[in-house]
């Protein structure tokens, strides 16, 4: 399996930049220039390459350091024909923001915040950039004491309405993506699902330009079932961006290459993906985003050996679902399960409820002992996913 820039998959800075240092322990790799990033990804077949400011430009660099490294950086990717489809910004590292940035109960750290996003969200138009991800990690608290949440969430969104208007203003042609995560870094953060970020984006004076992106680990942590995330995000069309790494369960966030924790649950995003599920697709087609790290006992060889394996992970399941939905089978079980019968509207096009009610076979006449008989066959359709999964048909 070979990767293609056809393929879209894109990479942070973060990641393959990642120094490996944790709570517990300093780091155990050396900085990496973001500019031989660039150029290490476009070898292995990357497509795109994303990064918060602070990535790309030290938080305290003068304006001529900045423009140096933006320039240096521009130039790589004309070298390398990478592109940039996201940027963001680190509005969590520096202690300013140790209570937050939209939602920070100090004034000023709010208004900070926005002056750091503006002048970002420039640099992002600048270099092509489509998708502006906001990832609150500090918006939050460890204790239901320090934080009005109504409140919180009335600045939050003052924030993104102003960021919003700030870009169709000025015609940077971005649009937002929120990400949501349940905690970590704070003890409970705002947000914390796709359901909760997608219900906030209803409120915005702006919704139509705001999306979510949503990340494999991030949405396990809370326990919730990743692909039913993503086709909710999908069905409301509102997968702007998305975030592709492992996760065993409900524990830290574990940024693990994809599909190196529930392979199951890859093997069905994937075909949601590419294939859109039992309703047929493809459903998405915007950048496939490894938001991973590479393990603290790598040195760089295996940085760019987790880089390759998040792809070929991919492709390899991307691979298998092809081959899941083009099985007889697999497409007989799914009829005999009835998968496709979901489909079909529950009521005839423009029946009313006083139409229900005359309908006896509805319900005066519905023969449940029948119905309640009825054998989904739902086991032999999940042992065909994982025979396919496996690479055992």
């Amino acid at each position: 399996m070979i990767p293609t820039r056809n393929d879209q998959f894109s990479f942070g800075l973060w990641t393959v930049g990642w120094q490996a240092r944790d709570p517990f322990g300093d780091a155990t790799r050396k900085p990496m220039d973001p500019v031989y990033a660039v150029h290490k990804l476009a070898e292995l077949g990357a497509w795109g390459v994303t990064f918060h400011d602070d990535d790309l430009i030290n938080f305290t660099s003068s304006s001529a350091a900045r423009d140096e490294m933006v320039t240096r950086f521009k130039a790589a990717l004309d070298d390398t024909g990478l592109v940039v489809p996201m940027m963001t910004t680190n509005l969590f590292t520096h202690p300013v923001f140790k209570d937050g940035a939209f939602t920070s109960n100090d004034r000023g750290v709010r208004r900070f915040a926005l002056r750091k996003v503006m002048r970002n969200l420039d640099l992002a138009a600048e270099l092509g950039a489509k998708t502006y991800v906001f990832w609150g990690g500090r918006e939050g608290s460890e204790t239901d004491a320090a934080k009005d949440v109504r409140a919180a969430l009335d600045r939050y969104r003052e924030a993104i309405d102003f960021l919003a208007q700030y870009v169709i203003d000025n015609k940077l042609g971005l649009r937002f993506a929120l990400e949501p995560k349940p905690n970590e870094p704070r003890g409970d953060i705002l947000l914390p699902t796709v359901g909760s970020a997608l219900a906030f984006i209803s409120t915005l004076d702006h919704n139509e330009m705001v999306g979510v992106n949503p990340e494999v680990g991030h949405e396990q942590m809370a326990g919730m079932n990743f692909v039913h995330s993503i086709a909710q995000a999908l069905w409301q069309e509102k997968l702007f961006h998305i975030d592709l790494n492992g996760q065993h369960g409900a524990k830290f966030d574990q940024d693990l290459i994809f599909g190196h924790g529930d392979l199951l649950s890859a093997f069905f995003l994937v075909d949601l993906l590419e294939n859109g599920g039992p309703s047929g697709g493809p459903s998405y087609n915007g950048p496939r985003h490894f938001d991973y790290k590479p393990l603290r006992t790598e040195m760089e060889d295996g940085v760019w050996e987790s880089a390759k394996a998040n792809m070929v992970t991919y492709l390899i399941l991307k691979e298998r679902a092809k081959s899941f939905r083009a099985d007889p089978e697999v497409q007989a079980a799914l009829e005999e399960s009835m998968v496709y019968a979901l489909a079909d509207p529950t009521l005839e096009k423009g029946e009313n409820w006083q139409e229900l009610l005359k309908d006896k076979s509805a319900y005066e006449d519905f023969d449940l002992d029948k119905a309640a008989s009825i054998s989904y066959g739902f086991v032999r359709l999940s042992q065909l996913a994982v025979e396919h999964a496996l690479g055992a048909r």
